[in-house]
């Protein structure tokens, strides 16, 4: 498994992990869609509030440890620390990009 990503996914998570929503944002598509915790967060005004909220309730930091190619989309494997119960925990980030920009995310265990 490679850990090198470039592109929207880097911005994602280096600007989560550095609290800089608008760089964490900039990789999204104006109708991307995010579902985490069994809710879906659509445009991009949705996933920032998200973005807030999640990192507000958890101040979470995620260590990348894997991307691979799953057809055309993209999965990163990360280690998830954070103010929640069961702390660290590993996600999965599934990732669809279309015309350069992430159109859906989907994380899960």
């Amino acid at each position: 498994m490679s850990t090198k990503m470039t592109g929207p996914v880097e911005a994602y998570f280096e600007g989560r992990n550095a609290r800089d929503l608008a760089r964490a944002l900039s990789g999204f598509s104006e109708t991307a869609v995010v579902h985490d915790e069994s809710r879906t967060h659509r445009g991009r005004a949705e996933i920032s509030a998200w973005m807030q909220n999640t990192i507000e309730a958890y101040d979470d930091h995620s260590r990348l440890l894997g991307v691979e190619a799953d057809g055309a989309d993209l999965i990163a494997t990360a280690e998830v620390s954070g103010n929640f119960p069961g702390s660290p925990i590993t996600l999965r980030y599934r990732f669809v990009t279309d015309g350069g920009m992430i159109s859906s995310l989907e994380i899960a265990p």
